[in-house]
């Protein structure tokens, strides 16, 4: 979506520039105007980002092209940081105390900070350091993943369209300006709670291809299929219980939206596990299980899936 609304630039720090990081660093590079900062841990060459959509700024003539360089300065160290407009966090859900480390330095005592993370408990994550009514929560939909890095420069690939779904509010408003005149999809919504369980619906699920160390296409198994609407219907009835309004037959919504995906397109959970990284198995289906318990609301499916790939990760 290329929003036609011009803003002002902003100075904006991207906190952990993976795939998802790495995609908002392009897209908020096409708009022209503002300035960006990398805060990585390891010293990196810079950035390409490939993209699979071609068009023109809505004020310029200038083609946003499939592979971009980020212009952007490289932080490495939180001490080498300084106070910006906007704090954009895609850091690992598991990861907000190291991440935390970062805000003293980014942060004015008015900075907001988005959440772009998975889950549904981003404010609980970053309210012990940081007041919760700068807090921005994230909803972040893109297929997009890393690539090996080519002469020195980390390489992303973006696979599909970027959504990004924040709660209707000041805050929700100046986020969204922000993506003016891109290709993101960015809206501000006013049941954002429906929006985060329906993301985590589709997550849940996805723990399938990191148990099986298997892409997408395994989820085109007529077995593995039921078993993935079981973790959804799961996940579903914990969010309903949480006040999101979602649909009876959204478990087959999500079995059909996996099956579209690429065959060979892999979730950041799989990914993590083949490279030996921690997951998010946390806030992902250990969520589920986590807060279904409080609201007494069996959840054995997640259960077995968060058990058996902690276990796996364990070995």
């Amino acid at each position: 979506m290329v929003h036609s609304k011009m803003t002002r630039m902003a100075r904006v720090a991207i906190v952990g520039v993976g795939a998802i990081g790495g995609v908002v660093a392009s897209l908020l590079q096409s708009a022209g105007k503002h300035e960006l900062m990398l805060c990585v841990r390891r010293p990196m060459k810079g950035l390409v980002v490939e993209s699979p959509s071609i068009g023109l700024r809505s004020d310029m003539e200038e083609e946003i092209r499939p592979e971009m360089r980020i212009r952007a300065s490289i932080w490495t160290q939180p001490e080498e940081a300084q106070p910006v407009d906007w704090v954009l966090i895609a850091t690992k859900a598991y990861d907000a105390a190291e991440t935390a480390r970062w805000l003293e330095w980014l942060r004015e005592k008015n900075t907001p900070a988005a959440i772009l993370q998975n889950g549904v408990e981003h404010r609980e994550r970053f309210a012990p350091y940081m007041p919760e009514a700068c807090i921005v929560p994230v909803i972040v939909d893109c297929p997009a993943e890393r690539r090996p890095p080519q002469k020195g420069f980390d390489r992303i690939a973006q696979r599909g369209p970027m959504s990004l779904r924040v709660p209707q509010g000041p805050l929700g408003k100046r986020f969204v300006e922000l993506f003016a005149d891109t290709l993101a999809d960015a809206e501000a919504v006013e049941d954002w709670t429906t929006v985060a369980w329906k993301k985590l619906c589709l997550n849940s699920a996805g723990v399938l291809s990191a148990l099986l160390l298997k892409p997408a296409g395994i989820m085109r198994e007529d077995d593995i299929g039921e078993v993935a609407m079981d973790l959804v219907r799961e996940c579903a009835a914990v969010g309903r219980a949480e006040g999101a309004k979602l649909d009876d037959d959204l478990p087959e919504q999500v079995l059909a939206a996996s099956r579209r995906a690429a065959v060979d397109s892999v979730n950041s959970l799989l990914a993590d596990r083949i490279a030996e990284r921690p997951m998010e198995i946390d806030a992902r289906n250990g969520a589920v299980v986590r807060i279904g318990r409080k609201h007494g609301i069996p959840t054995p499916v997640n259960n077995m899936a968060a058990t058996l790939l902690r276990a796996m990760v364990a070995e």
